[in-house]
């Protein structure tokens, strides 16, 4: 902003504080101090400062609280770091707008005439749009709402002077798609003063044509009937791609659509995201027919990335009375300013930089549609409009049997009905394909939408979020890469679910939880043996075990996920096992759930009864002190429990007496005397435990394979190296000195026969198919033989 070239001084100072300001706000560097304290004494609210502050501690105050609390969203950061400087041009306008209001009545009007006129012939031209006349609105409703009270003021001759109760005599009638965005019908009502009773809601084709196109002949018989019925046909709101919620980018038939409001002088309201590629040189037809209706909605901020801008609403009305009477004009200037931001920001892309933009959207849509139509599993639900700016996927496997080959050719699949259960499944999938990736390639603005025919979605809308984002073709392939990565997880996880399922619910101790809202493997909870336990405890043993188990399971070096499920609407006390890999041994993975659980339960049970030995232990113990001290004073007598002549009666005539103490065996439950301890002057180790059982679920595993991971090889391939591995296992054996397990070295120690040990360390070393070092076959032979003989 120059100042040289500038008349008014005060625009240059203005440019060039909000250019400061701006660079200000949009620096996202902390200072170290700042990071060290989540809050400060600035955030706490206070009293107004009498002096005032300056310009920079505002900003900066600004500055804090937009990025304070956000510091972990790098979304909102990337967000503001992409306004560029066609948003600057935009958030000036608002800034020009407040200094202009303050200009004289007569120079503010020339200014606004000047200003509305221009950017009304640069939009009708932009996007085909004849003889228009626009209105400036901040919400995306308000011009329907306009446009609603102008279609009333000019079928209601009387409206004026009567109101209410000329639309009392005949009724009017508003018309919407079933697809369009929820809640539009209601707030038309509520803001216009009709009943509910007015708007209609016209079906999609269900049997023929596009399940989300306006079913025409319905609406046809529609409208004769409340045309017969004394009602009023007024409005029909159309759809050029929806962009709102169920955003699946589909068009009405407008054309038809067209001819239909004509034939009973209805007035045709047009809005959506394909709107925005009648600026391009080449346009479809479907879109091509919006031209033609009597008004469309514009939403030019999130299409070219312009912060704070209104949206528009062209249309055509030949009588400027009533347009000012429904409020699409107005009389007061300072109201005219709202086109400012845009009329700047228009100017400063100018025609080519707008239709750049919105071509640049289009190509990332086309982009990733070409690259969907190769992936298997992924079904699109917008094929028949190639120039559609918006992509919706989903992913699906359309198999009988889920036996098959997941990478089968989709070819040879055979289609069947989805059943409820399957439904729910695949929508949750979906919705975790969705965030995942949202998550890893966040540039894509990708998000999950819900479509009542086809069920949770993912949706890319480059034209609603690529100028805000940044959003580049290498993000689109990025995209591609990633719904690669994701799709063999889902494919695997959904045939393994049935397994894993039925392994559950074959193995004793173990509930199979069916959460089909749950993106994993399946959900499983760990049932122990009901003791006759009340309900409270017996919940409370549930939800310790449970618990115990999961942090076992996730102490394991695996892939897998374990988690306690949703925060919100999980089942309580059960293991939630997430995504996995084809190569998952699901018996593998069943056996060791149950088998910690099992431990778990046993060493809360081996607690519990020791519990219980201790405090019987301890009663008895003080009975037997108790007793001790009684016979004790009998045999002491009565005058040796009188302080000074014990004492005096222990000089002339000492007494003897043997230590009487008594030890608690934890491993035997029982007391015991000390007497061997004062004799032996050493404490006894008293029986032996019983060695700990090593577990049965440790399998043999190739290097670098995790745990609950299955041996990609065939088994002719295993059967072909078995031989090799078993000479190389020899080899090793051969070069380490044999030795007996502590469990069989226990064993042949209690039967006390050399012979036999030796026996059974041959045998222990024919069972894991060794020979020991010190043995030749022949004296192996001979162990053997007389093992058997005995």
């Amino acid at each position: 902003f120059p100042s040289s070239k500038m008349v008014d001084p005060t625009l240059a100072e203005m440019g060039k504080n909000l250019n400061e300001a701006m660079k200000m706000l949009e620096d996202n560097q902390r200072k170290e101090e700042e990071n060290e304290k989540k809050y400060t004494r600035k955030d706490i609210p206070g009293p107004l400062q009498g002096s005032g502050q300056d310009m920079v501690s505002i900003l900066q105050l600004v500055q804090n609280l937009m990025h304070g609390e956000e510091e972990e969203e790098s979304s909102q950061a990337y967000r503001l770091q992409n306004v560029g400087e066609q948003g600057h041009m935009a958030l000036l306008g608002h800034s020009l707008a407040a200094y202009i209001s303050v200009l004289d009545r007569e120079r503010l009007r020339k200014l606004t005439t000047r200003i509305l006129s221009d950017t009304t012939l640069w939009l009708c031209r932009l996007f085909r749009y004849e003889n228009g006349s626009a209105y400036y609105h901040e919400d995306d409703r308000e011009g329907l709402l306009k446009i609603c009270r102008l279609v009333i003021h000019t079928r209601y001759e009387d409206y004026l002077v009567e109101g209410f109760n000329v639309l009392y005599a005949k009724q009017p009638v508003i018309y919407i798609s079933s697809a369009s965005r929820m809640g539009l019908g209601q707030a038309l009502c509520n803001q216009l003063g009709l009943p509910l009773s007015c708007m209609c809601r016209v079906p999609c084709n269900t049997m023929f044509g596009s399940q989300h196109q306006m079913d025409v002949a319905l609406l046809d018989r529609l409208i004769k009937d409340d045309a017969e019925s004394g009602k009023l046909p007024l409005l029909l709101v159309a759809n050029a791609g929806k962009c709102w919620t169920p955003g699946a980018g589909h068009t009405d038939k407008l054309g038809r659509l067209k001819e239909l409001c004509e034939q009973y002088n209805m007035w045709l309201h047009v809005e959506g995201v394909n709107l925005a590629t009648l600026a391009l040189g080449y346009v479809s037809s479907s879109v091509l027919a919006a031209t033609k209706c009597d008004s469309m909605t514009l939403t030019l901020g999130s299409w070219l990335g312009l912060p704070a801008v209104p949206a528009v609403t062209l249309y055509r009305h030949e009588d400027p009375s009533l347009s000012l009477a429904a409020g699409l004009t107005t009389s007061q200037p300072v109201e005219k300013l709202r086109a400012l931001p845009l009329w700047l920001s228009l100017q400063y892309l100018g025609h080519d930089g707008i239709v750049e933009r919105i071509k640049h959207a289009s190509q990332l849509s086309q982009r990733l549609l070409e690259n969907l139509k190769n992936l298997d599993f992924i079904k699109t639900s917008v094929e028949d409009e190639l120039s559609s700016p918006v992509v919706v996927f989903k992913f699906f496997q359309e198999y009988a049997n889920r036996d098959q080959t997941p990478h089968a050719a989709p070819t040879s699949a055979i289609q069947r009905p989805i059943k409820s259960n399957e439904r729910h499944v695949y929508d949750t999938f979906n919705q975790w394909l969705g965030e995942q990736l949202a998550q890893l390639v966040p540039a894509s603005g990708v998000d999950v939408v819900e479509l009542e025919d086809e069920g949770t979605c993912v949706r890319f809308s480059p034209l609603m979020t690529s100028a805000v984002l940044g959003t580049e073709i290498q993000d689109v392939d990025q995209l591609v890469d990633c719904l690669k990565m994701k799709i063999p997880i889902l494919t695997s996880t959904l045939q393994l679910r049935e397994e894993f399922e039925q392994e559950v619910k074959r193995t004793v101790g173990l509930v199979y939880i069916e959460d089909l809202s749950w993106p994993g493997l399946g959900v499983v909870r760990y049932s122990y043996h009901n003791d006759g336990k009340n309900d409270d405890k017996q919940e409370k043993e549930l939800e310790k075990i449970n618990t115990e188990l999961l942090k076992k399971l996730n102490d394991l070096e695996s892939d897998l996920s374990f988690s306690l499920g949703p925060e919100f609407g999980g089942e309580k006390n059960c293991v939630y096992i997430g995504m996995v890999t084809e190569d998952l041994d699901v018996s593998e993975l069943v056996e060791t759930i149950a088998a910690t659980g099992r431990e778990i339960e046993e060493n809360s049970r081996l607690l519990e009864n020791m519990t219980e030995v201790v405090r019987k232990g301890i009663q008895e113990a003080q009975l037997q002190l108790q007793k001790a001290n009684e016979e004790r004073l009998l045999e002491e007598g009565l005058l040796r429990q009188i302080p000074v002549v014990s004492s005096v009666l222990n000089w002339f005539s000492p007494f003897q007496a043997s230590p009487k103490g008594r030890t608690f065996n934890l491993t035997a439950g029982s007391l015991e005397s000390t007497e061997s301890t004062y004799v032996s002057k050493a404490q006894g180790t008293g029986t032996t435990p019983p060695p700990t059982p090593t577990s049965s679920l440790a399998k043999q595993r190739l290097p670098g394979q995790k745990i609950f991971k299955r041996s990609l090889r065939s088994s002719d391939a295993f059967s072909e190296t078995s031989s090799v591995s078993h000479c190389d296992d020899l080899e090793k054996m051969e070069q380490r000195p044999s030795a007996l397990s502590p469990g069989h070295e226990q064993g042949q120690t209690e039967k006390g026969s050399k012979e036999q040990q030796q026996a059974a360390t041959l045998v222990t070393a024919a069972e894991s198919d060794t020979v020991p070092s010190d043995k030749s076959p022949s004296a192996c032979a001979q162990a053997d033989e007389q093992g058997s003989q005995r």
